[in-house]
């Protein structure tokens, strides 16, 4: 069947339409000459940077000592122009307008530079995640399955990365790095989140992690974990105020069992605390607490044993 020409023949029509939405008050578009930053060079500088961390594990095999330092400086050199490009557009599209002779590509330059001597810290704090995970997931068969494999590993490498970008004053970046691994794992950190070295997250799917939380060395959390805010308090015109501190503080050793819920800006969760699974928590406990729900009352039917009845078990 022919195409319907007249029907072809709207489409000015229709397009003229959208456009003219794109001028109307308070409409959402990027419209200039200031490209903003890319999702897909982004994507290239996560695997760039994961390379560099976990060197051997990732799109480059067949490394050995003999190469890896020139494998290694070839991916930093690289880097160093993405990132800075990809860094200057983020801070063009931000302070543009505050600071417009600012020479954008110099402040990302130095911010690029600047993570890369982060670079061995971060290897660091990576090797007690990994080994946490080990020390605390009896069905891990070795370090390497982790790194290949699990999920919560890849969030928090990507969390870890995105929080020094933070540090450092890049907008945009960090937060487009995140949604990627949560988009990927189903593990949502923000990249504002301050968390200690030896972080676990067995399992992972829908664990949220709050922008403002604090969380401590040797934490570990189960899947469905949500650690968020309890409420957001408005100025006198009903707007939310941000910069305050909405989410909870885990110290050092908790234990968070599957679909927890604790919020709250002042919360508190102790050291060596460990926190119940669907447990609802809005206020501080002490350290070596267990918070735990009561035993449910079940109630199970047996099958029709032919009269009509069901029977209690």
């Amino acid at each position: 069947m022919a195409t319907d020409i007249r029907l072809k023949e709207s489409l000015g029509d229709i397009t003229e339409a959208l456009v003219a939405t794109y001028t109307e008050e308070g409409a959402t578009h990027h419209l200039g000459h200031t490209p903003l930053p890319s999702r897909d060079v982004i994507h290239d500088i996560l695997a760039d940077l994961k390379d560099i961390l976990f060197p051997g594990y990732g799109r480059r095999q067949n490394l050995h000592i003999g190469n890896v330092e020139y494998h290694v400086g070839d991916l930093i050199d690289g880097l160093h122009d993405k990132l800075t490009q990809q860094i200057a557009r983020a801070l063009r599209h931000e302070l543009c307008d505050e600071a417009p002779t600012v020479d954008f590509e110099a402040l990302a330059q130095h911010r690029a530079v600047a993570l890369f001597l982060k670079l061995t810290d971060l290897r660091a704090m990576l090797e007690h995640d990994v080994q946490a995970a080990f020390q605390g997931d009896p069905a891990a068969k070795s370090l390497h399955e982790i790194v290949f494999c699990y999920p919560g590993l890849e969030a928090i490498t990507i969390y870890r990365i995105a929080h020094e970008l933070t540090q450092l004053g890049v907008p945009l970046i960090p937060r487009i790095m995140t949604e990627m691994a949560h988009a990927k794992t189903g593990i949502d950190i923000h990249p504002g989140a301050r968390i200690g070295p030896g972080f676990f997250i067995d399992h992972g799917t829908g664990v949220v992690i709050g922008e403002t939380c604090d969380i401590g060395k040797n934490v570990k959390l189960y899947q469905g974990v949500t650690l968020g805010a309890l409420s957001f308090p408005r100025d006198s015109a009903g707007n939310i105020i941000r910069g305050r501190k909405r989410h909870p503080t885990l110290e050092n050793d908790v234990v968070v069992y599957a679909n927890a819920t604790i919020l709250g800006g002042d919360t508190v969760v102790g050291h060596h605390t460990v926190v119940g699974s669907n447990v609802w928590l809005t206020h501080s406990v002490e350290p070596y607490t267990s918070v735990l729900m009561e035993k449910p009352s079940l109630r199970i039917r047996g099958p029709d044993r032919g009269d009509g009845l069901y029977y209690q078990i």
